[in-house]
């Protein structure tokens, strides 16, 4: 892993791909024990958790179902600080047992708008999975119930995660390197 360079800024080595698939492996191994025998439905949230949604359903041996919805606020590395819903829910989610995957939770405006929307649905149970957490940054009273990795209130690229589009399809994490400390 060496520093990487995407439009104009850089970017240096955080989260290791095997650091990252040893963790997604534990947490899919917690998720089949907590959901024997309740076939729960998996929400990704696109664009950012394909890649952890992928290496989720591939370590579960449980009985599950995934969907995928997409919702976005940030444009090239800060949050718009409005969530928009660009393709929504097509599942009925009226007493399943339901996990949201999501790759980041920073602010954590994104849920806050949207679990209100599914708890709406009365699912049987509703918990929140993600890959990062930026316990910094958070505003909003977020119920974390499965968290891979805790970082710093830095931007962070790769495994899915963007910056402006680009970088999703790196395999590891990086975080961007702060003008002055090149």
């Amino acid at each position: 892993m060496s520093i990487i360079h995407l439009h104009g800024k850089s970017f240096e080595p955080f989260l290791p791909e095997a650091l990252i698939q040893e963790k997604v492996k534990e947490l899919a191994e917690q998720l089949d024990n907590d959901y024997t025998d309740k076939k729960p439905l998996f929400i990704a949230i696109l664009n950012g958790s394909f890649m952890f949604a992928a290496d989720i359903f591939k370590y579960l041996t449980i009985e599950a179902e995934i969907c995928f919805i997409k919702l976005a606020s940030y444009k090239g590395t800060k949050s718009t600080g409005q969530v928009i819903t660009a393709i929504g829910l097509d599942t009925d989610i009226h007493n399943r047992h339901v996990i949201i995957l999501e790759d980041i939770i920073d602010t954590g405006k994104t849920m806050n708008e949207f679990l209100p929307q599914l708890f709406n649905q009365q699912p049987a149970s509703l918990k929140v999975a993600i890959l990062l957490h930026k316990p910094n940054a958070t505003e909003f009273n977020i119920k974390i119930d499965y968290c891979c990795f805790s970082i710093p209130n830095k931007f962070v690229l790769g495994y899915g995660l963007d910056y402006d589009g680009y970088g999703r399809n790196i395999k590891e994490i990086y975080q961007i390197i702060e003008e002055g400390k090149k």
